[in-house]
């Protein structure tokens, strides 16, 4: 097994800058994922581990040792590609040998250790079978074979089941992290989709245009993101964001909007808030819909969307849309008056320029007034 870390690296690609003094460590035997959008530097992360990318400035660590400049091959890092890269003229099986007789391993031990990994994925029936005979699914797991068999220190992750369909990729989710517990190796997982980072890794890294915003354990990401921007990546459907003004008096930052405040102790603060604009952030299942009493913010029913387990509920509340989960016995029609409630103990505060200030994350930190 092996620790990787980043210090400092920047990669550029002509006058686009891919990579921006981005440092991160994986501990051995970690479920890494590195999520973003499309841009955001996720693959070329992943290259300049392997070492098919050289940085510009900043090094790479595999263990303690320096391999800034080693030899990809000479790293001991197993890659899988979003392609998959399967020799479409060979058999599954040797798919999966070709990198052990790359490397001259004696003929028994390279049986051996091919038929163990197809075991392992259950594909020992696929052996003899060429990739064009394969599923997708089964695509996937032989090249998840020809990376498991060289056994290597580290195992990197392209966005490998994103061309799969839902009912595979959850399948291989699980498929993947049962692997990864078996093996006891460190894995780099590069995705798009926050569901897979979210129920796999044990570390989550959100990149945004070549730039760190938050390295954190899923749940922190969750509940005490960083920014709007990770607010936005992680939930589905995302974060709302409530336009309000905030100012401090005598220790205590209160949170103005025109149908409620909030007020928290000045000492919670978790960056500087100026006096001024701000957004408080809810999720969707945390804004409750009430259809009678007083204790919520007046809406209206602006439109629902049935999802079948649940319905997101878009409420007309002033000018803005926000939107909340709702049980699909709860008969709402348009335009119909209701109340929404939030939950004090899962709201958010966030600085106008995005930056997280308050984050309630399950505890009493805010105290919520519903004007008259």
């Amino acid at each position: 097994m092996a620790s990787i870390r980043l210090d400092n690296v920047t990669k550029r690609f002509g006058p686009i800058t891919a990579l921006s003094g981005v440092s991160f460590d994986v501990a051995d035997g970690e479920f890494f994922a590195i999520l973003g959008p499309p841009g955001a530097g996720k693959t070329t992360t992943l290259r300049t581990i392997v070492g098919l990318e050289a940085p510009d400035e900043g090094d790479v660590y595999l263990d303690d040792d320096r391999v800034t400049e080693v030899w990809p091959g000479d790293r001991d890092i197993s890659i899988v590609f979003q392609n998959l890269a399967l020799y479409p003229d060979k058999s599954v099986y040797n798919n999966l040998a070709f990198p052990l007789k790359q490397r001259k391993v004696p003929k028994a031990e390279v049986r051996q250790r091919v038929d163990s990994v197809a075991r392992t994925l259950h594909i020992e029936h696929l052996l003899d079978r060429k990739p064009a005979k394969l599923s997708g699914g089964e695509r996937q797991r032989v090249a998840l074979g020809r990376a498991i068999v060289r056994d290597p220190k580290a195992y990197l992750f392209d966005e490998p089941i994103s061309a799969l369909d839902a009912l595979l990729r959850l399948e291989m989710r699980a498929e993947l992290k049962r692997l990864q517990r078996d093996l006891r190796r460190t894995l780099v997982y590069v995705t798009h989709d926050q569901v897979e980072a979210m129920s796999m890794a044990d570390r989550i890294l959100i990149l945004r245009e070549g730039v760190v915003q938050q390295i954190a354990p899923p749940e922190d990401i969750y509940h005490r993101p960083a920014n709007r921007f990770v607010a936005t990546v992680v939930g589905s459907p995302p974060m709302n964001f409530i336009p309000a003004t905030a100012s401090r008096r005598n220790g205590t930052v209160t949170v103005e909007h025109a149908n409620f405040s909030v007020s928290a102790p000045a000492s919670e603060l978790r960056a500087s808030l100026d006096n001024g604009e701000c957004w408080i952030g809810v999720r969707p299942e945390d804004v409750h819909i009430e259809l009678e009493g007083d204790s919520g913010i007046p809406a209206s029913v602006y439109v629902t969307e049935p999802l079948g387990g649940e319905t997101v509920v878009d409420l007309a509340v002033d000018d803005r849309v926000v939107k909340a989960l709702a049980p699909p016995t709860l008969a709402l029609a348009q335009d119909q008056r209701v109340r929404a409630r939030l939950d004090p103990k899962r709201l958010h505060v966030f600085s106008d320029e995005g930056n997280a200030v308050l984050s309630a994350a399950g505890g009493d930190l805010f105290q919520l007034a519903v004007k008259s």
